[in-house]
């Protein structure tokens, strides 16, 4: 699921550091968010051959309501007349352009066209191209690129449309997803699993012991990891506590948060994963998918910053989900290889037996 439109959203220069004049001289460059990585990232699934063997779903625009399942309506208006006046910082680190109220609204929407093709069996599985990401938005803010939560947006929807009792969201991105977890950390229909790098952005979000309240305790699920886990450290996390405890919680729909910021030359990032590693997981859950809940699967695209690596591992995830493999080789791999934090447990271990102690018991993790 694309749409071009999503390269409207503006995210203009950045510089080195905050309130630098314009007379200064560090020089602007692109704001790492910047429309070219999902250009990128679609350009490449034609040029491999990928998109031929793919079904496009056409996205659409999320109605005010829909968007307010997750958000306030009050955050949603500052939003659109932030914009209507030329745009602005919508909030940390969120700059916007004139054009973003609408294309978050178009974000938002593709998250939602997935779900409605995914449920009604037109496909198995989607992996939603889309932009402005969304997994930092909170119900009244915009963080971190993000404005309308998609992947939150779109698990409200699958339950109120297609009556789902238990829905699981997986986030792999780099950072932790605050805005998830917030939507979700009271709610026991929806089961949220983050792996993140610790003690990164956002501050004070994704600790271990962050596990949910009230009638929500345990089913948000928290696995910082070590800076520098790779693969093997990822997929350790996978087998030990991810799949089991999806098992466990027998979901009738899976979305992903698909930030490909953990791979390893991320400017705002400090993981070792591969594309292999990516491919490897999003392998191991559209598996999972098939055995749990008819292969319902969509992924959502949300991080992932270095133009010439995050589409490649994006690719990788679309490969890894559709089980088509197209011939090519990751052109990093040979030097990942040789990385002993991309191919070893290493200190992850630590992290995951931290896990498994917290949620270990109530999840039946051996």
């Amino acid at each position: 699921m694309f749409d071009s439109r999503y390269l409207d959203h503006d995210t203009g220069l950045a510089v080195v550091s905050i309130n630098v004049p314009a007379a200064s001289v560090w020089e602007p460059q692109p704001h790492v968010a910047s429309p070219a990585l999902v250009a990128r990232s679609m350009r490449l699934l034609e040029r491999t051959g990928l998109a031929s063997h793919l079904k496009t779903i056409p996205c659409r625009m999320a109605t005010v309501d829909e968007v307010a399942a997750v958000h306030d309506h009050e955050y949603i208006a500052s939003l659109k007349r932030l914009c209507d006046l030329g745009g602005g910082d919508a909030g940390d680190y969120a700059p916007a352009s004139p054009e973003t109220y609408d294309v978050a609204l178009l974000s938002a929407g593709g998250a939602l066209a997935a779900v409605d093709a995914v449920m009604t069996g037109e496909v198995d599985r989607v992996y939603a191209l889309l932009r402005p990401p969304g997994h930092h938005a909170i119900r009244n803010r915009a963080m971190g690129f993000c404005f309308f939560n998609n992947v939150a947006i779109a698990a409200r929807y699958a339950q109120r449309i297609y009556r789902l009792r238990k829905v699981a969201i997986l986030d792999w991105d780099v950072h932790h997803g605050n805005g998830t977890q917030a939507a979700f950390y009271s709610d026991p229909s929806v089961l949220f699993i983050s792996l993140h790098q610790d003690n990164w952005y956002p501050t004070g979000w994704g600790a271990i012991e962050q596990i949910g309240e009230g009638e929500g305790e345990g089913y948000t699920i928290n696995i910082p990891l070590a800076a520098g886990t790779g693969n093997a450290g990822y997929l350790a996390a996978f087998d030990r506590i991810v799949l089991p405890v999806l098992r466990q919680f027998q979901p009738e729909l899976i979305l992903i948060s698909a930030g490909q910021d953990a791979n390893a030359v991320d400017p705002l990032g400090r993981m070792s994963v591969s594309a292999d590693g990516f491919r490897e997981m999003a392998g191991r859950i559209a598996q999972l998918a098939d055995d749990l809940c008819e292969g319902r699967l969509i992924a959502v695209h949300e991080g992932g910053y270095s133009e010439g690596y995050a589409p490649i591992c994006t690719w990788a995830v679309v490969e890894g989900l559709s089980g088509i493999r197209t011939g090519f080789d990751d052109p990093l791999h040979n030097w990942l290889r040789q990385i002993p934090a991309a191919s070893e447990v290493g200190p992850a271990s630590t992290y995951i037996e931290r896990a498994l102690r917290q949620h270990g018991m109530r999840w039946d993790l051996k």
